[in-house]
């Protein structure tokens, strides 16, 4: 693996944030780019804590499977079995495989088909009254079914808002504290949490956004969640998603049979991209997956990819928005050109 050509890949395209890659819980290279404090001109680090947007959304998959192994919770369970809400026009008998797999067809408050911009969520409706997950009930509850549950593939953040809920639901926890003891801890991720944007512990970097009329940066504070739900929102660093990748592999969160039933592909298409429970998965040769997880908000960009045929885990977050797939591709080119 040629480093100084990867090197010179973030260099050239001006990447601001972390990247790590590592194989069999050797890390063979990682470096952090640009700034945490961009007025103060603090550098990011190896230790500093990134936003993840949507990447949390693994870790409830995990949770939950973990919850179906001890026997808590079923696939075949239903909306309407673990949250018996008022829950409007939509379907109860949604059940937790749907929602794992994007195919409820439940109301998503942030739908990606017709929204393009996250920030807009928050024109009518304060983001700093998003701290749990029921707080995000009034963005989804009125509104109509978007398909009948079961009928096909739609990425959506409302599912895992509501997985969240169940977990909540079931053990009489928090979501984040059930995953900090159950997924972070087992995996040594001691950097990793779900943290308020007004109250953020240490070492966390700032997320911008460029102004384009003021020719400036400013902060994405009023343009996502004060804090991450289901949905996601976790903070953590490359080193972290190393060990989550090394104890996935090593099945010391769930059994063999389960994190392989987790990572099969269960459903998707080549446009909308093809899916297993909680992780995406892109095809490679002889009927196998790359499976990856990622993440996007206002200036926060984030993936983790294990490249089954060099056997290696690439991680990338900017804190900036920066074009992290596009860095992605540039570096498995590289690496399969070896």
């Amino acid at each position: 693996m040629d480093i100084n050509r990867i090197k010179h890949i973030l260099i050239d395209q001006g990447f601001r944030g972390c990247i790590q890659i590592s194989n069999n819980k050797q890390i063979i290279f990682a470096e952090a780019y640009g700034y945490s404090d961009f007025p103060n001109r603090i550098p990011n680090t190896l230790e500093t804590k990134f936003a993840t947007a949507s990447a949390g959304k693994v870790f409830v998959a995990v949770s939950i499977l973990q919850l179906i192994e001890s026997g808590k919770l079923r696939l075949q369970d239903t909306l309407g079995d673990i949250l018996p809400l008022d829950w409007h026009k939509i379907d109860t008998n949604i059940t937790i495989e749907q929602l794992l797999m994007h195919t409820s067809g439940i109301p998503d408050y942030f739908d990606e088909s017709v929204m393009s911009e996250y920030g807009d969520l928050w024109k009518d409706f304060p983001n700093y009254r998003i701290r749990t997950n029921s707080d995000v009930l009034p963005l989804f509850l009125d509104k109509p079914m978007m398909y009948p549950r079961g009928t096909k593939f739609q990425y959506n953040n409302t599912g895992f808002v509501v997985l969240a809920m169940m977990i909540e639901a079931v053990t009489n926890k928090p979501f984040d504290i059930y995953l900090h003891l159950n997924v972070f801890n087992p995996c040594a991720m001691d950097s990793t949490g779900y943290y308020e944007l007004d109250s953020l512990p240490a070492k966390c970097a700032n997320n911008y956004i460029f102004d384009g009329e003021k020719n400036r940066f400013r902060t994405n504070i009023y343009s996502v969640d004060v804090k991450g739900t289901g949905a996601g929102g976790a903070f953590t660093t490359v080193g972290d998603i190393g060990r989550f990748w090394g104890a996935l592999w090593s099945y010391k969160l769930m059994t063999r049979k389960t994190t392989l039933e987790m990572l099969r592909c269960h459903n998707g298409n080549i446009e909308a991209g093809y899916y297993g429970y909680g992780i995406w998965l892109e095809p490679r040769g002889n009927n196998g997956h790359s499976p990856y997880f990622q993440g996007r908000d206002p200036g926060v960009s984030f993936i983790s990819a294990y490249e089954p045929s060099a056997n290696v885990v690439i991680t990338l977050v900017s804190n900036y928005g920066d074009n992290v797939w596009k860095l992605l591709r540039n570096i498995r080119e590289c690496i399969s050109g070896q």
